[in-house]
């Protein structure tokens, strides 16, 4: 019986792309780089905040460009950040049916928190782990098993939704069954290969969540 469902955020719950687009394009140009596409952003997200600036700016710069970039997202994430079609509807009727709710990610606790207050989704959450309330982020289990342990809930009776491999890695790292949306950064082929116990096309899907938990 599932009792928790624990949600990645970026490309899961929230899109935040442009944002982070924005934020690291400044950085770039205040360091005289050239400034990068879309597609590019969006392949790098996931891993955290530090390994996403380690994948455009040399390690000399890497502390330098975070401060850079870190002080510019906090008004970015506002002004470009949008919740996902049907996420507050989804979120609403599983609260309504008794699920507790959690979320997991690697973008740092700061900005997590800003976000789902700014979009106002933080009530519907028992807790949230961010990066920066552990050590280890996903794919390592850890943001995952606090929860666990916090809530007192199960691994066989949770589920973990998210948007990339790295999530669904997490999820059988941390023995919890996955489900993989088609709304992120990863890709089809890539999701597949990961091999999480469900793959959806929308986050709306959950809406029905006890009548897909028999091929969960």
């Amino acid at each position: 019986m599932i009792k928790l469902v624990i949600f990645d955020l970026d490309g899961t719950l929230i899109d935040a792309y442009e944002a982070i687009e924005k934020s690291l394009n400044y950085t770039l140009k205040i360091l005289g780089y050239e400034t990068v596409g879309f597609s590019a952003v969006h392949k790098a997200v996931g891993a955290g905040d530090v390994n996403f600036i380690k994948t455009f700016v040399e390690d000399k710069y890497v502390e330098k460009a975070l401060g850079i970039y870190r002080e510019h997202h906090k008004s970015a994430l506002l002004t470009y950040t949008r919740t996902i079609p049907s996420t507050k509807r989804m979120l609403k009727s599983l609260k309504k049916r008794n699920f507790r709710l959690a979320v997991a990610t690697n973008r740092p606790e700061k900005f997590s928190l800003i976000l789902l207050n700014h979009l106002g989704l933080d009530d519907y959450f028992d807790l949230i782990t961010c990066a920066g309330t552990v050590e280890e982020l996903k794919p390592e289990p850890t943001l995952l098993l606090r929860i666990l342990e916090e809530l007192e809930i199960n691994s066989d009776e949770a589920l973990y939704v998210g948007d990339m491999a790295v999530d669904v890695y997490a999820g059988k790292n941390a023995g919890i069954k996955t489900i993989a949306v088609m709304s992120g950064s990863s890709s089809e082929s890539e999701l597949k290969k990961a091999r999480p116990h469900k793959l959806i096309s929308s986050i709306a899907e959950l809406t029905n969540l006890e009548q897909m938990k028999a091929t969960v």
